[in-house]
């Protein structure tokens, strides 16, 4: 139940974050489009000598100008960070990380068990590093009280991202590897789900996992 929970957790945070960057991009070259829009139809109406519409264009230039959103850039890169960090995890555990196993394959099965879970404890180890290095910098960063330049926000939740995302990724590891142990069983993304794909890359794709 508990890993059903984050499960789902980690997909609603991943998709509640690419929307909410997606929606600022949005809104920011709206903003920046009707500001030059604006401006164009000032002069333009300066120009034609059209009294009406060169006021309403002034005032709706004041009007988009005074809605600042220099932070919504700076907003959209700590909202990629985080979801590119959750997302690595969620790579992890539906198998969508590029692997090279050309020389695994060519091992036999008894070979080629201990040679993947070695692989599984070096992702593992390289996981639980980074998370533990990352919680050190975010402690140092939240003692020095630092802050981003337009959001103004404190920069160790920003930077929370790296230990958080990569112990999430060193459970999703120590998970697979466990599948493996028990099963022999490594998630993969089946290409031939995804749309546009033709029949080879299918058949491609079911050769390499058989």
């Amino acid at each position: 139940m508990s890993l059903r929970f984050l499960d789902r957790f980690e997909e609603t945070l991943i998709s509640a974050l690419m929307a909410l960057a997606v929606v600022l991009i949005f809104v920011a070259v709206l903003h920046r489009f009707s500001i030059s829009l604006a401006a164009d139809l000032v002069g333009w109406s300066r120009t034609h000598d059209f009294p009406l519409v060169l006021a309403f264009a002034r005032s709706a230039f004041k009007a988009i100008n005074s809605i600042r959103l220099t932070w919504a850039q700076e907003a959209t890169i700590y909202l990629f960070i985080w979801m590119a960090k959750f997302g690595a995890a969620y790579g992890v555990r539906i198998g969508i990380h590029v692997g090279v196993d050309i020389l695994v394959e060519q091992l036999s099965p008894r070979a080629r068990r201990p040679v993947t879970l070695i692989a599984f404890a070096a992702c593992i180890l390289f996981t639980a590093l980074v998370a533990w290095f990352g919680a050190n910098f975010v402690w140092g960063v939240a003692i020095n009280g630092q802050t981003s330049p337009d959001l103004e926000i404190k920069m160790w939740i920003v930077y929370l991202a790296v230990p958080a995302g990569s112990a999430l990724m060193c459970f999703r590891f120590i998970q697979a590897a466990g599948l493996y142990a028990t099963t022999g069983f490594i998630a993969h993304h089946d290409h031939g789900s995804v749309a546009g794909l033709g029949q080879e890359a299918r058949d491609l794709s079911d050769g390499g996992h058989a």
